[in-house]
Protein backbone atom coordinates (compact mmCIF):
# COMPACT_ATOMS: atom_id res chain seq x y z
CA UNK A 1 0.00 0.00 0.00
CA UNK A 2 1.41 3.06 -1.04
CA UNK A 3 2.46 5.82 2.05
CA UNK A 4 0.56 8.37 0.61
CA UNK A 5 -2.76 6.38 2.38
CA UNK A 6 -3.80 7.63 5.77
CA UNK A 7 -6.12 6.03 7.87
CA UNK A 8 -7.87 9.61 8.79
CA UNK A 9 -8.56 10.25 5.02
CA UNK A 10 -9.86 6.86 4.73
CA UNK A 11 -12.11 6.97 7.80
CA UNK A 12 -13.59 10.44 6.69
CA UNK A 13 -13.97 9.10 3.05
CA UNK A 14 -16.23 5.89 4.57
CA UNK A 15 -18.14 8.21 6.49
CA UNK A 16 -16.62 6.73 9.79
CA UNK A 17 -18.91 9.01 12.28
CA UNK A 18 -17.41 11.09 15.02
CA UNK A 19 -20.59 10.64 17.57
CA UNK A 20 -19.77 7.50 20.13
CA UNK A 21 -15.85 8.00 19.90
CA UNK A 22 -15.53 10.33 22.50
CA UNK A 23 -14.26 7.86 25.40
CA UNK A 24 -11.61 9.34 27.89
CA UNK A 25 -10.31 8.56 31.76
CA UNK A 26 -11.67 11.19 33.82
CA UNK A 27 -8.46 11.09 36.29
CA UNK A 28 -5.41 12.25 34.33
CA UNK A 29 -1.86 12.62 35.00
CA UNK A 30 0.25 15.38 32.46
CA UNK A 31 3.39 15.29 32.59
CA UNK A 32 5.70 18.18 30.05
CA UNK A 33 8.47 16.09 28.20
CA UNK A 34 10.02 17.49 25.09
CA UNK A 35 7.83 15.65 22.16
CA UNK A 36 11.35 14.56 20.32
CA UNK A 37 11.93 12.22 22.98
CA UNK A 38 8.64 10.22 22.75
CA UNK A 39 8.20 7.01 21.75
CA UNK A 40 5.25 5.17 20.40
CA UNK A 41 4.09 4.44 24.05
CA UNK A 42 1.83 7.63 24.75
CA UNK A 43 3.81 7.82 28.43
CA UNK A 44 7.26 6.75 27.70
CA UNK A 45 9.95 8.85 26.76
CA UNK A 46 13.50 7.48 25.23
CA UNK A 47 15.41 9.62 27.83
CA UNK A 48 13.29 8.94 31.06
CA UNK A 49 14.74 7.37 33.98
CA UNK A 50 13.70 3.60 35.34
CA UNK A 51 12.01 5.52 38.80
CA UNK A 52 10.68 7.30 36.59
CA UNK A 53 8.93 4.96 34.51
CA UNK A 54 8.26 3.07 37.62
CA UNK A 55 6.36 5.86 39.01
CA UNK A 56 4.20 6.38 35.98
CA UNK A 57 3.17 2.97 35.30
CA UNK A 58 1.68 2.79 39.29
CA UNK A 59 -0.18 5.74 38.68
CA UNK A 60 -1.66 4.29 35.18
CA UNK A 61 -2.12 0.73 37.92
CA UNK A 62 -4.05 3.60 39.90
CA UNK A 63 -6.47 4.39 37.31
CA UNK A 64 -5.38 7.65 35.69
CA UNK A 65 -4.47 8.04 32.13
CA UNK A 66 -1.25 9.35 32.02
CA UNK A 67 0.04 11.57 28.79
CA UNK A 68 3.12 13.46 27.93
CA UNK A 69 2.38 17.01 26.75
CA UNK A 70 4.68 19.93 25.19
CA UNK A 71 5.54 23.18 23.87
CA UNK A 72 8.41 25.41 22.89
CA UNK A 73 7.92 27.25 24.99
CA UNK A 74 8.57 24.92 27.68
CA UNK A 75 12.00 24.50 29.15
CA UNK A 76 13.30 20.60 28.78
CA UNK A 77 14.53 20.94 32.39
CA UNK A 78 11.25 22.13 33.94
CA UNK A 79 8.50 20.01 33.96
CA UNK A 80 4.69 21.18 33.74
CA UNK A 81 2.45 18.63 35.57
CA UNK A 82 -1.35 18.93 35.15
CA UNK A 83 -3.69 16.89 37.60
CA UNK A 84 -7.37 16.46 36.10
CA UNK A 85 -10.24 16.06 37.88
CA UNK A 86 -8.08 18.12 40.53
CA UNK A 87 -7.48 20.77 37.81
CA UNK A 88 -4.24 21.40 39.71
CA UNK A 89 -1.10 22.58 38.13
CA UNK A 90 2.69 21.92 39.38
CA UNK A 91 6.42 22.74 37.87
CA UNK A 92 8.82 20.03 39.07
CA UNK A 93 12.52 19.25 38.25
CA UNK A 94 13.35 16.20 36.69
CA UNK A 95 14.71 14.97 39.85
CA UNK A 96 11.76 15.64 41.94
CA UNK A 97 9.86 13.73 39.53
CA UNK A 98 10.25 10.23 41.40
CA UNK A 99 9.39 11.55 44.66
CA UNK A 100 6.57 13.64 43.19
CA UNK A 101 5.25 10.10 41.61
CA UNK A 102 5.25 8.39 44.67
CA UNK A 103 3.55 10.71 46.70
CA UNK A 104 0.78 10.67 44.09
CA UNK A 105 0.70 7.25 44.40
CA UNK A 106 0.77 7.10 47.69
CA UNK A 107 -2.06 9.36 48.74
CA UNK A 108 0.64 11.38 50.79
CA UNK A 109 0.06 15.52 50.64
CA UNK A 110 1.43 16.78 47.12
CA UNK A 111 1.88 20.16 48.64
CA UNK A 112 5.48 19.89 49.03
CA UNK A 113 5.68 20.60 45.07
CA UNK A 114 3.38 23.25 45.52
CA UNK A 115 0.05 22.92 43.39
CA UNK A 116 -2.13 25.58 42.17
CA UNK A 117 -5.27 26.10 40.09
CA UNK A 118 -5.20 25.26 36.58
CA UNK A 119 -4.36 28.84 34.98
CA UNK A 120 -6.18 28.31 32.26
CA UNK A 121 -8.46 25.35 30.62
CA UNK A 122 -6.14 23.08 28.90
CA UNK A 123 -6.30 22.31 24.49
CA UNK A 124 -4.30 19.09 24.10
CA UNK A 125 -3.92 18.86 20.44
CA UNK A 126 -2.73 15.12 19.37
CA UNK A 127 1.20 15.34 17.51
CA UNK A 128 2.25 11.91 18.57
CA UNK A 129 3.77 10.71 15.14
CA UNK A 130 5.67 8.18 16.71
CA UNK A 131 2.02 6.40 17.49
CA UNK A 132 0.65 7.59 13.54
CA UNK A 133 1.43 9.40 10.98
CA UNK A 134 -1.39 11.31 10.74
CA UNK A 135 -1.18 13.14 14.05
CA UNK A 136 2.10 14.38 12.63
CA UNK A 137 0.60 14.75 9.45
CA UNK A 138 -2.76 16.80 10.49
CA UNK A 139 -1.95 17.24 14.55
CA UNK A 140 0.73 19.33 14.78
CA UNK A 141 -0.73 21.82 11.82
CA UNK A 142 -3.63 22.10 13.63
CA UNK A 143 -1.64 22.65 16.41
CA UNK A 144 0.28 25.46 15.58
CA UNK A 145 -3.03 27.16 13.85
CA UNK A 146 -4.90 26.57 17.70
CA UNK A 147 -1.90 28.04 19.27
CA UNK A 148 -1.73 31.16 16.64
CA UNK A 149 -5.39 31.57 17.15
CA UNK A 150 -5.40 31.60 20.88
CA UNK A 151 -2.55 34.13 20.91
CA UNK A 152 -3.87 36.23 17.93
CA UNK A 153 -7.35 36.66 19.48
CA UNK A 154 -6.44 36.71 23.05
CA UNK A 155 -9.04 33.56 23.87
CA UNK A 156 -8.16 31.95 27.51
CA UNK A 157 -6.71 29.05 26.86
CA UNK A 158 -3.39 26.93 27.58
CA UNK A 159 -2.67 25.05 23.93
CA UNK A 160 -0.29 21.72 23.91
CA UNK A 161 0.92 19.29 21.87
CA UNK A 162 -0.20 15.61 23.22
CA UNK A 163 0.78 12.29 22.69
CA UNK A 164 -1.93 9.68 21.54
CA UNK A 165 -5.50 10.74 22.45
CA UNK A 166 -7.34 7.78 21.05
CA UNK A 167 -8.52 7.78 17.56
CA UNK A 168 -5.74 8.07 15.47
CA UNK A 169 -8.20 7.81 12.08
CA UNK A 170 -10.26 10.98 13.24
CA UNK A 171 -7.00 13.23 13.20
CA UNK A 172 -6.65 15.39 14.06
CA UNK A 173 -7.73 14.24 17.36
CA UNK A 174 -7.55 17.00 20.66
CA UNK A 175 -9.34 17.60 23.66
CA UNK A 176 -10.47 20.06 26.12
CA UNK A 177 -9.74 19.82 30.16
CA UNK A 178 -11.08 20.49 32.48
CA UNK A 179 -14.72 19.89 30.72
CA UNK A 180 -12.93 16.69 29.36
CA UNK A 181 -14.76 17.15 25.63
CA UNK A 182 -12.49 15.20 23.25
CA UNK A 183 -12.59 16.43 19.47
CA UNK A 184 -11.87 14.99 15.78
CA UNK A 185 -11.06 16.16 12.32
CA UNK A 186 -10.71 19.83 13.22
CA UNK A 187 -10.09 21.38 9.94
CA UNK A 188 -8.59 24.97 9.41
CA UNK A 189 -12.27 26.66 9.21
CA UNK A 190 -12.88 25.06 12.61
CA UNK A 191 -10.34 26.51 14.37
CA UNK A 192 -12.28 30.09 15.38
CA UNK A 193 -15.43 28.42 16.01
CA UNK A 194 -14.05 25.84 17.87
CA UNK A 195 -12.25 27.94 19.99
CA UNK A 196 -15.17 30.57 20.69
CA UNK A 197 -17.70 27.56 21.63
CA UNK A 198 -15.11 26.37 24.19
CA UNK A 199 -14.46 29.45 25.31
CA UNK A 200 -18.43 29.94 25.93
CA UNK A 201 -17.66 26.31 27.97
CA UNK A 202 -19.89 24.45 25.40
CA UNK A 203 -19.52 21.80 22.81
CA UNK A 204 -18.16 22.30 19.16
CA UNK A 205 -20.84 19.98 17.89
CA UNK A 206 -19.06 19.71 14.03
CA UNK A 207 -16.12 17.90 15.33
CA UNK A 208 -17.72 16.62 18.85
CA UNK A 209 -17.23 13.08 19.69
CA UNK A 210 -19.64 12.51 22.53
CA UNK A 211 -19.36 12.79 26.60
CA UNK A 212 -17.15 10.29 27.83
CA UNK A 213 -19.04 9.43 30.74
CA UNK A 214 -21.43 8.09 28.43
CA UNK A 215 -21.58 4.90 26.03
CA UNK A 216 -21.21 5.19 22.25
CA UNK A 217 -24.91 4.99 21.68
CA UNK A 218 -25.56 7.38 24.41
CA UNK A 219 -23.08 9.75 22.95
CA UNK A 220 -24.19 9.04 19.43
CA UNK A 221 -28.08 10.48 21.25
CA UNK A 222 -26.08 13.16 22.75
CA UNK A 223 -24.72 15.03 19.53
CA UNK A 224 -28.05 14.31 17.84
CA UNK A 225 -30.14 15.67 20.06
CA UNK A 226 -27.78 18.85 20.70
CA UNK A 227 -27.55 19.20 17.05
CA UNK A 228 -31.60 19.12 16.79
CA UNK A 229 -31.58 21.45 19.03
CA UNK A 230 -29.04 23.77 17.75
CA UNK A 231 -31.10 24.46 14.17
CA UNK A 232 -34.43 25.30 16.54
CA UNK A 233 -31.81 28.11 18.75
CA UNK A 234 -31.29 26.65 21.60
CA UNK A 235 -27.78 25.92 23.19
CA UNK A 236 -28.59 22.81 25.34
CA UNK A 237 -27.20 20.67 28.41
CA UNK A 238 -28.08 17.03 27.95
CA UNK A 239 -28.95 14.48 30.36
CA UNK A 240 -29.96 10.66 29.43
CA UNK A 241 -33.00 9.87 30.95
CA UNK A 242 -33.07 5.84 30.03
CA UNK A 243 -31.85 3.64 26.64
CA UNK A 244 -33.96 0.96 25.25
CA UNK A 245 -32.63 -1.46 22.47
CA UNK A 246 -35.40 -3.22 19.96
CA UNK A 247 -35.33 -7.06 20.09
CA UNK A 248 -32.87 -7.29 17.03
CA UNK A 249 -30.75 -4.80 18.79
CA UNK A 250 -29.72 -2.82 15.51
CA UNK A 251 -31.86 -0.06 16.86
CA UNK A 252 -31.59 2.20 20.15
CA UNK A 253 -33.89 4.43 21.62
CA UNK A 254 -32.50 6.60 24.11
CA UNK A 255 -34.74 9.39 25.61
CA UNK A 256 -32.80 12.95 26.80
CA UNK A 257 -33.65 15.81 28.85
CA UNK A 258 -32.47 19.39 28.09
CA UNK A 259 -32.50 22.48 29.26
CA UNK A 260 -31.32 25.70 27.75
CA UNK A 261 -31.49 28.84 30.44
CA UNK A 262 -35.73 28.94 31.18
CA UNK A 263 -36.25 26.18 28.92
CA UNK A 264 -36.19 22.69 28.74
CA UNK A 265 -38.00 19.46 27.76
CA UNK A 266 -37.57 15.72 26.41
CA UNK A 267 -36.75 13.97 22.86
CA UNK A 268 -36.08 10.72 22.00
CA UNK A 269 -33.58 9.41 19.42
CA UNK A 270 -33.29 6.82 17.34
CA UNK A 271 -29.89 5.64 17.15
CA UNK A 272 -29.00 3.24 14.44
CA UNK A 273 -26.48 0.80 14.74
CA UNK A 274 -24.39 0.45 11.52
CA UNK A 275 -21.09 -0.88 9.80
CA UNK A 276 -17.90 0.46 8.10
CA UNK A 277 -14.82 -1.12 6.70
CA UNK A 278 -11.85 1.28 7.83
CA UNK A 279 -8.10 1.20 9.24
CA UNK A 280 -8.56 1.98 12.55
CA UNK A 281 -4.86 3.26 12.29
CA UNK A 282 -1.93 3.88 9.43
CA UNK A 283 -0.18 0.60 10.78
CA UNK A 284 -3.28 -1.14 10.37
CA UNK A 285 -3.05 -0.24 6.43
CA UNK A 286 -2.30 -3.84 4.48
CA UNK A 287 -3.06 -5.23 1.39
CA UNK A 288 -6.23 -6.97 2.22
CA UNK A 289 -7.93 -3.87 3.06
CA UNK A 290 -9.18 -2.63 5.97
CA UNK A 291 -11.68 -4.26 8.65
CA UNK A 292 -15.15 -4.24 9.83
CA UNK A 293 -16.66 -1.99 12.67
CA UNK A 294 -19.39 -1.04 14.22
CA UNK A 295 -20.63 2.70 14.64
CA UNK A 296 -23.60 4.25 15.69
CA UNK A 297 -25.79 6.51 13.81
CA UNK A 298 -28.56 9.26 14.77
CA UNK A 299 -31.69 8.37 12.94
CA UNK A 300 -34.28 10.38 14.19
CA UNK A 301 -35.41 12.94 16.92
CA UNK A 302 -38.56 12.95 17.97
CA UNK A 303 -39.94 15.79 20.57
CA UNK A 304 -41.85 15.03 23.34
CA UNK A 305 -42.16 17.59 25.19
CA UNK A 306 -40.76 21.32 25.43
CA UNK A 307 -40.48 22.31 22.11
CA UNK A 308 -41.94 22.85 18.58
CA UNK A 309 -40.91 21.06 15.67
Amino acid sequence: MPNRVFCAVESEKVGDPLAGTGAHAQRNLLISWPSGKWLRSLRRAKDMAPDVIDGIEAVVESGRRVNLIHREQQSPEQHRVFLIPENLQLDLTRDELPAFLKALNTSASIEPWLPIPMSAPLVLCCTHGKKDKCCARFGYATFKSLEHAVNLNGYRFDVWQSSHLGGCRLATSAIVFPANRKYGRIAPDDILPFLEAESHDCPYLPCYRGNPELKPVEQCAEIAALQWLSTRGYTAKIEIESTQADSSGDITNVVVLWGAGASSGRLMVRCGASEVMRYDTCADIQPEGPSLSTVWLGQEVLPISGVAV
